[in-house]
C-alpha cells in the first residue's frame, strides 16, 4: 500500500492515541487516579497492537484493536459524565479514585494561574482560586480527545483489516496459494510421465 492509504493513516492515528494516552497516564499517577490508571494501561497495550497488526499486516490485532476502541469510547464518556456531575455521579465519585485516599485530578491545584490556600498538615480540601481553566474542563477535553481519536481508529481500523481481507481473497484468486502458482514450486508425485520419443534415422 502506498503511504497515503488507510493503513499509514490508522499509523498516524495509533501514535497520537499512544502519545496522548502516555501523557495523561502521567498526570493520573501524579493524582492517584487509580481507575483511570488501569484504563490508560489497556489503552496503551491495544494501541500497540493495533499498531503492531497495521504495520505487520496482522488483521486478527487489528480487530482486537477496534474491539477496546468501543470500551474506551464509553469509559471516556462515563468521565464526562462524572465531570459534569451528571445525575448522582461527582468527582469523589469511587469509580475514579477506588476509595483511595487524597485521590483527586492533578489538574485541580495545578492548572494555570491556579493559587492553592489553605494547606495546613491537616487539611484535606484546599481552596483553589484563579484557576485559568477549572480542572473538570481540563479532564473532559482530555477524554473528548480521546473519544474522537477512538472513533477516527475505529473507522480506519474496519477499513483496513477489510483491505487485507480483500487482498488475501485476491492473491488466492489468481493462484497465490495454488501447488502450481508462480510463488511455489510444482509438487511431485509418484507417477511417471510419458515424453515422447523421437527417431532419427540416419542416411547411408
Amino acid at each position: 500500500m502506498s503511504c497515503c492509504s488507510g493503513r499509514c493513516t490508522l499509523i498516524a492515528i495509533c501514535f497520537l492515541q499512544l502519545v496522548g494516552t502516555v501523557e495523561r497516564q502521567v498526570f493520573d499517577f501524579l493524582g492517584y487516579m487509580w481507575a483511570p490508571i488501569i484504563g490508560n494501561f489497556f489503552q496503551i497495550i491495544c494501541v500497540i497492537l493495533g499498531l503492531f497488526g497495521t504495520y505487520q499486516y496482522r488483521p486478527r490485532y487489528i480487530v482486537v484493536y477496534c474491539t477496546w476502541g468501543v470500551l474506551w469510547v464509553a469509559w471516556n464518556i462515563f468521565i464526562i459524565c462524572v465531570y459534569l456531575e451528571l445525575g448522582s455521579l461527582t468527582v469523589e465519585t469511587p469509580a475514579l479514585t477506588l476509595g483511595a485516599p487524597q485521590s483527586i485530578s492533578w489538574w485541580r491545584e495545578h492548572g494555570i494561574g491556579c493559587q492553592v490556600s489553605n494547606t495546613t498538615a491537616t487539611s484535606t480540601n484546599p481552596t483553589v482560586s484563579g484557576c485559568l481553566l477549572d480542572f473538570t474542563y481540563v479532564e473532559m477535553i482530555h477524554a473528548a480527545i480521546q473519544i474522537v481519536l477512538a472513533i477516527i481508529g475505529f473507522i480506519y481500523g474496519i477499513y483496513v483489516v477489510y483491505m487485507f481481507t480483500e487482498e488475501d481473497d485476491s492473491f488466492d484468486f489468481i493462484g497465490g496459494f495454488d501447488s502450481y502458482s508462480a510463488y511455489q514450486a510444482p509438487q511431485k508425485t509418484s507417477h511417471m510421465q510419458l515424453q515422447p520419443m523421437y527417431v532419427t534415422s540416419s542416411t547411408c
